[in-house]
């Protein structure tokens, strides 16, 4: 669901963790030991699944707003989920439909989750997002663009209003409150606590939101773990990823990398001696596919969450930086994993996805 990913070269991505263990970032005292992340990750199956919006809502607050919550489509599509053996989703949560009704907005996350336990999956939520439209609005969201991908996805708090300190109490609240109502909610995997955090050129503007919501989080202390994935290696990113990496109970990172590169991330990010979870992966035309990365990825051990499930709104077939104007049938979709009428986009996928996640971990 983002810009276009800085590529990972080898000797920086080096130097960079590096610099990472050589920057004295002091980490709460309630940030797990890797030995608790351990096993906590050892008490897992091997974690694979989508972050997961359903086909009827083109972003965050049609999925969660009380008129468009759909709760047919979520329980169709959770099935195509559980038949392949997904056995958790990374869902977006927004805080507009937190402060429009906070009651009901809770309720519906508790049906969502009734829903996926029922399909036996174990979802986890993330609560900020850098990425995409800037203000995002309760009531009627957009139309989809013809051809485009992502185009109604709204950031979360929004621009300017995350860097706007007079809106953090109210942001307080909202984090806390969903945090303490199921702070120990055997049906919610893990806290994903900001999505790609710097990201639409904010850069370390994300700082200040970013340390508020992990200080929040500490406070309340969850049963499960809390982290905010790594996403860009450049330099100017230094700052956020070493606080990212310090203060996450566990290792999330997003890789869009064909699966050589991708597996130097791993290789790299191990030095840190905690579970990795890749949050955010495979998009076909750069060569991160299920057939030559799911595979490495279980092999390792890493948790798997690939962008997309059924083919929707969000226009998530599109590549990020090529649009098709009259929205024809783009040669290799580059998200997703089904079409509108529950059938693979391919079959060959599905049949691998089944086949890694029925054996043992």
């Amino acid at each position: 669901m983002k810009l276009k990913l800085i590529p990972l070269v080898l000797l920086g991505l080096t130097l960079s963790i590096t610099s990472f263990a050589q920057t004295s970032v002091i980490a709460p005292e309630k940030v797990w030991t890797a030995d608790k992340a351990k096993t906590w990750y050892k008490q897992q199956p091997w974690l694979v699944g989508a972050n997961y919006i359903p086909a009827s809502a083109i972003n965050q607050l049609e999925m969660w707003q009380a008129g468009t919550f759909d709760i047919a489509s979520i329980d169709k599509e959770l099935t195509l989920a559980e038949g392949i053996g997904m056995n958790t989703m990374r869902v977006f949560l927004h805080s507009l439909a937190y402060k429009a009704d906070a009651a009901r907005f809770k309720s519906r996350i508790n049906q969502f989750l009734a829903i996926a336990d029922k399909h036996h999956i174990k979802p986890f939520f993330v609560f900020f997002d850098d990425c995409w439209n800037k203000v995002p609005q309760m009531g009627k969201q957009p139309e989809k663009k013809l051809g485009i991908h992502n185009s109604g996805w709204m950031q979360d708090p929004g621009d300017p209003a995350y860097k706007e300190i007079a809106n953090f109490p109210a942001l307080e609240i909202y984090v806390k409150d969903i945090l303490k109502t199921f702070a120990h909610d055997k049906r919610i995997l893990l806290w994903d606590l900001y999505n790609e955090p710097g990201n639409s050129g904010k850069v370390e503007q994300t700082m200040p939101l970013l340390t508020a919501i992990f200080t929040w989080a500490r406070s309340v202390s969850p049963d499960q773990p809390i982290t905010a994935g790594l996403w860009n290696w450049g330099g100017s990113f230094n700052k956020l990823n070493r606080f990212q990496l310090a203060n996450s109970d566990v290792i999330s990172y997003h890789c869009y990398d064909g699966p050589e590169q991708h597996l130097r991330t791993i290789e790299l990010l191990k030095f840190y001696n905690k579970p990795l979870l890749c949050t955010e992966y495979m998009a076909r035309t750069r060569n991160s596919t299920f057939i030559n990365t799911l595979p490495m990825l279980k092999k390792e051990n890493v948790m798997a969450i690939n962008w997309g499930f059924v083919d929707g709104k969000t226009n998530t077939k599109y590549q990020w930086d090529t649009p098709i104007a009259n929205g024809a049938e783009p040669k290799l979709w580059f998200h997703e994993i089904f079409k509108a009428d529950g059938t693979p986009y391919l079959k060959e996928e599905t049949d691998l996805i089944k086949k890694l996640t029925s054996e043992k971990k």
